[in-house]
């Protein structure tokens, strides 16, 4: 199973608490590249650029997509910029969308960690990074959930109902 969304969306917790429930292992791709390289994404965007990030979010993506344990895997936000990693999603797990308003991803990543992607406004870039990101989020999963106004359990509850029965935990072969 693989989640994915916007920055703030709430993807890392949701899926903790799914993996913690279905007894999977879980992988927080961002946190899996930060343990890799020993250095944090913010620091890996400023010395290397984002392209170098993307390469190295493939390269996680296609490890836990690799794996013959089952996981949960959530996503960076940006893991639907490239047609492979789309193709790969698609094709190797059971992908859900955890769709959020820009207001509610605003107010989750003001108080969060840093974001490379957000300047002085933040609620400017995450519009534009939602409007272009959000037909590859609907191209690539295969159910949506609606998470404003919704505590973390809520949502892994609508997921876990959306799954049951027809979700391919990750890898499938």
């Amino acid at each position: 199973m693989a989640l994915i969304g916007m920055m703030g969306a709430g993807k890392s917790t949701v899926g903790c608490r799914l993996a913690r429930s279905e007894g999977l292992r879980f992988v927080d791709l961002d946190a899996a590249i930060e343990e890799n390289g020993g250095r944090s994404i913010a620091e890996i965007f400023d010395d290397d650029g984002e392209g170098r990030f993307r390469d190295l979010e493939q390269e996680a993506l296609s490890k836990c997509l690799a794996s013959a344990e089952p996981l949960v895997v959530s996503c960076g936000g940006g893991i639907v910029l490239r047609a492979e990693n789309r193709a790969r999603l698609v094709d190797r797990a059971w992908v859900c969308w955890l769709r959020a308003a820009v207001e509610t991803l605003a107010g989750r990543v003001r108080a969060g960690q840093s974001r490379p992607l957000l300047g002085e406004d933040p609620v400017a870039d995450l519009t534009a990074i939602s409007a272009a990101r959000s037909g590859l989020y609907a191209a690539t999963a295969h159910e949506i959930v609606d998470v404003d106004g919704l505590e973390a359990e809520q949502v892994a509850d609508r997921i876990r109902a959306l799954a049951d029965g027809r979700h391919r935990p990750v890898p499938t072969r």
